[in-house]
């Protein structure tokens, strides 16, 4: 049986073992619209990002996060009853991993995006505090008449990785 983190009456589906053909076809079809949801949600993401919309990104994330738990545990679920769902619901199974399929690439250019996104962030993040640091140059002598030090970047600036 699979380990659940929240309540099996959260999720779309049962966590037992299909017994019938509707119980194998309802688990398919509540996983197939966990997909399509997060995929959407995904899509979203993206696009956001690309706009340069990152905080209305972020807002995705609890529902995404939620999204992915549910997705996870069905495909986890999937592979401990394979045998049981394809005996029962062939061609509800087959719907459900040419899904899965056409489902990857999106997931991937997702990742992309968000990778792009925290890559420029940084190296913005970076720039400026290189300049705040250039711009902390000391111009007097310091304790027992010891000359100015060099330009040293800034410190106390966070970037969020959540992201």
């Amino acid at each position: 049986m699979i380990e659940q983190a929240e309540a099996p009456s959260t999720l779309p589906f049962s966590i037992e073992r299909p017994v019938s053909r509707q119980e194998a076809e309802n688990f398919c079809n509540a996983v197939r619209r966990t997909m399509e949801r997060l995929l959407e949600v995904v899509e979203q993401e993206t696009e956001l990002v690309r706009e340069g919309q990152l905080r209305a990104a972020g807002e995705l994330q609890g529902e995404k996060a939620v999204l992915i738990h549910h997705y996870t545990q069905g495909v986890l679920y999937a592979k401990e009853h394979s045998v049981a769902l394809g005996n029962l619901a062939p061609a509800a199974v087959q719907g459900l991993r040419r899904q899965h399929a056409e489902f990857q690439p999106v997931l991937r250019i997702n990742l992309a995006v968000l990778a792009t996104a925290r890559e420029v962030t940084n190296s913005i993040v970076s720039t400026v505090a290189r300049a705040v640091g250039a711009k902390q140059r000391t111009t007097t002598y310091g304790p027992g008449g010891a000359a100015p030090v060099a330009a040293r970047p800034a410190e106390g600036i966070a970037v969020n990785r959540s992201l």
